[in-house]
């Protein structure tokens, strides 16, 4: 770690050179193939009832009377990774996160824009559905994870039990429920303009879940237990998703008692303190940055709080910065955690640039320390974790399927993996897809622009279908990466 006696001419200067070193690696029609295979993806990872523009002609209509075990239309949504499980907090989570990307950077999606909109909204109509099919309860969950995963089957062909859960008063999931409200409020946001009566009822199905998480306090991981846990629990407890709920609801309707809400509770919900992560778990990092923006351009006095904070988590990102707490790889890849380690990487890409463009709004800078650190700075960081992503990295490969020469070809992904109902008719039962588990061959279907969870903390990536942990692509990985290619498309 470069020791804070840097000065900050010295600091500007040295990220100005790694700018210039890295801008060459991709061009602004790089980063918009890269955009375009981001949401590409999606429609690989669509639950239901595929309509007649899918893309991905490999993948056919699967899970069709989900919900019906209570009564209940459950049809539609994402598969979270590379199982046929639909898990509510990721897939909330990925709702926020891809409204978010449009929210910000839309504008430079240009002819993607009406792609990114549609993934958007494929699960934001199910999260509706999932919100408002029984009054007072939001189902979290379809499918039984165990069974699930002890089986290698396409979702065309699934025939484990696709049981249903939910929360509510009686079972609380304060978590779940507030980032479904995050969702809905942010796509309200999105849809504001080119459909304004499916926005308002976006915003009021959001105010509603946000009371039943808020006036019911608990962890979906408590009530649900075995169903959500390990797959995902929520670890950081649920006051950060009430905070970020309660944000997005404001940023959405303008209504001044969630900002009352923001500022009675924020200190008890995790306002004060610094955190360093980002992902569906881990809401507190990105509320601050998010809250912080009301501070940046509208000088609210009352978030004058979350600007630092929100500095302090992005100087623990800056190699270099007075502040930094961050693990990078000997090849400059921001490092996390073992266990998909490229969602930390795309969610804080994501936050640096999302933070730059507030900055930017009034001139404005991070400070780190005695340091002062500009929005090029910001940039310049996101920038090398993007191109890492995209092949400049060690390996020389991309991490994005179907982008470049070189890219992983043995995704830890049923429905990729197993020959496609178009090639292969008949069923293929849960243990006899094991065979294509095991098997050494490149998957048969690609699944474009699936970003995989990466390689190892030396740069190390053995493109095997077994080791799930860098291998097995997720919808929460390519959200933000959607709003980072976005932007250096546009830059």
């Amino acid at each position: 770690m470069v020791h804070s006696s840097y000065s900050c001419a010295t600091f500007f200067t040295l990220f100005t050179l790694t700018f210039s070193s890295f801008t060459s690696a991709f061009t602004s029609q790089h980063y918009s193939d890269a955009l375009s295979k981001s949401i590409l993806f999606f429609e690989g990872q669509r639950s239901g009832k595929l309509p007649a523009n899918q893309r991905l002609t490999w993948r056919a209509d699967s899970a069709l009377n989900d919900g019906s075990s209570v009564n209940v239309d459950l049809v539609g949504g994402y598969y979270d990774a590379g199982d046929n499980v639909k898990f509510g907090l990721p897939m909330a989570f990925t709702t926020t996160m891809l409204a978010w990307s449009i929210i910000e950077f839309g504008e430079n999606m240009k002819s993607e824009l009406g792609n990114a909109k549609d993934a958007l909204r494929w699960s934001s109509d199910y999260l509706m559905k999932a919100a408002t099919a029984t009054p007072g309860t939001l189902y979290v969950q379809v499918g039984e994870p165990y069974s699930d995963h002890q089986c290698w089957e396409r979702p065309e062909d699934m025939d484990t039990p696709r049981n249903v859960y939910k929360v509510s008063a009686q079972n609380p999931g304060s978590d779940v429920a507030a980032e479904t409200a995050a969702a809905l409020a942010a796509a309200s946001i999105v849809f504001q303009d080119s459909d304004s009566s499916y926005s308002h009822k976006l915003l009021q199905t959001a105010k509603s879940v946000f009371d039943l998480a808020d006036k019911y306090r608990g962890s979906y991981s408590d009530s649900l237990g075995s169903v959500v846990c390990p797959f995902y629990c929520s670890y950081s407890g649920y006051n950060d998703e009430l905070l970020w709920g309660a944000a997005w609801i404001h940023k959405a309707s303008q209504d001044a008692s969630y900002l009352s809400y923001i500022q009675s509770n924020g200190h008890v919900m995790g306002s004060d303190d610094d955190d360093f992560s980002f992902s569906w778990d881990d809401k507190r990092a990105a509320t601050k940055v998010l809250l912080a923006k009301g501070f940046i351009e509208n000088n609210i006095g009352e978030l004058q709080a979350y600007k630092q904070h929100s500095d302090n988590y992005i100087c623990s990102l800056i190699p270099g910065s007075p502040n930094s707490q961050a693990r990078y790889t000997p090849g400059g890849l921001f490092y996390k955690q073992g266990q998909s380690n490229l969602q930390y990487v795309t969610t804080s890409s994501f936050v640096l640039l999302t933070y730059a463009k507030y900055l930017d709004s009034n001139g404005g800078h991070a400070s780190c320390g005695s340091s002062m650190v500009t929005s090029e700075t910001l940039i310049t960081q996101a920038k090398k974790q993007i191109d890492y992503i995209l092949g400049d990295n060690p390996m020389k490969m991309s991490y994005m399927v179907g982008f470049g020469d070189k890219y992983p070809t043995r995704i830890h992904h049923r429905g990729s993996s197993v020959p496609s109902v178009h090639d292969h008719p008949d069923g293929i039962s849960c243990d006899a897809g094991h065979q294509y588990f095991n098997s050494q061959s490149p998957n048969p279907n690609v699944l474009v622009g699936a970003i995989v969870g990466g390689p190892d903390s030396n740069d190390n990536y053995g493109d095997d279908r077994g080791n799930y942990s860098e291998s097995e692509p997720a919808t929460y990985i390519n959200a933000p990466f959607v709003g980072a290619a976005a932007f250096f498309s546009g830059h």
